[in-house]
């Protein structure tokens, strides 16, 4: 008996001791990176985002900017925003229970989509270009089929929209999304965890390109590792393989003009499957395939993303030639 009660105890020692790591590390996260931004009150949910007006003499249309999983606003503003500043109204924002926006009730795809359709009614855009990387094509996928009198065109990054080959995603998004026992590995584990793996996992999604300098700390990745965010990206990594397997049979409603762009070395999504599936199912859409690259085209690739955002709003951009051979 003894024993017992002394390996309890210990395991609640643990606990504590974990969760106390976890409690200074959200708190040295979120010091470290505070809100880019300002705030909208959205259906109850205090959303995050950053809104870069147009400036006179524009020449492109708003553009709506969508991350994927494990990710923030930063990702898609540090690469993007230098080179359309001064060209297009711009709107990056944190998804419901991202970065410093508040979950609130955005439990499915559909319900974000919603709400970022209406952030943009409360910043008086009426129609914009959707751009979304990896888990973020899913999101707009939904936005394009619920809000068309919204979306003037689409812009794929390596995107994750279609089911795949037995639906299986990480053990740990599996884990976290259970009631209780996610609480507890988010609560403890996730943390130290992931910051000790958190610079293979970012090299594998770049692979076989190089990280940028500083990448990690500058797109403030570290956010997703606090428990609330972690269990938001696992409760939606969860859900996306049934989410796909259904809306995909309904892409063909999807009229806006539409560019994919992958890597044919992309090790997080299967872009065969994917990217190809979008080319196929939306009418009218361009897939753009680039050599050697990974699953990070907004940030090695930004001018061919820019290219694919004139070429949706109508320019007569050759996206194959600057994707070189």
């Amino acid at each position: 008996m003894n024993l017992i009660c002394a390996a309890f105890l210990f395991l609640i020692a643990l606990f504590f001791a974990l969760a106390g790591v976890t409690r200074a590390g959200v708190w040295l996260i979120e010091r470290r990176n505070p809100p880019a931004g300002a705030f909208a009150e959205i259906d109850g949910a205090r959303i995050h985002y950053v809104h870069i007006p147009a400036r006179a003499g524009a020449d492109l249309p708003p553009v709506i900017f969508i991350h994927g999983a494990s990710a923030n606003l930063r990702d898609q503003m540090l690469p993007l925003k230098p080179l359309l500043e001064g060209r297009a109204e711009m709107l990056f924002l944190d998804r419901p229970g991202f970065g410093w926006s508040e979950r609130g009730d955005n439990e499915t795809l559909a319900a974000q989509a919603d709400t970022i359709a209406a952030l943009m009614d409360r910043l008086h855009i009426e129609k914009a270009i959707i751009l979304a990387h990896s888990f973020g094509g899913a999101i707009t996928t939904a936005f394009a089929r619920q809000h068309p009198e919204k979306t003037l065109g689409l812009v794929f990054i390596s995107p994750a929209t279609h089911p795949w080959p037995g639906g299986a995603t990480a053990w740990y998004y599996k884990l976290t999304a259970m009631p209780v026992v996610g609480w507890l590995f988010s609560e403890t584990l996730a943390y130290p965890a992931g910051m000790l793996q958190i610079g293979d996992a970012t090299a594998c999604v770049f692979s076989p390109n190089s990280v940028p300098d500083g990448y990690v700390d500058k797109a403030a990745i570290s956010l997703v590792l606090r428990p609330r965010a972690f269990r938001a990206n696992a409760r939606d990594v969860a859900q996306l393989y049934d989410y796909v397997r259904a809306a995909s049979l309904g892409y063909r409603e999807i009229k806006a003009p539409t560019v994919v762009i992958s890597g044919d070395r992309d090790k997080v999504v299967y872009a065969t499957i994917h990217s190809i599936g979008l080319e196929r199912d939306i009418p009218g859409a361009e897939l753009v395939w680039v050599h050697n690259l990974g699953h990070k085209p907004d940030w090695i690739a930004p001018d061919l993303v820019v290219g694919a955002i004139e070429k949706v709003a109508g320019a007569p951009v050759d996206l194959h030639a600057m994707a070189g051979p």
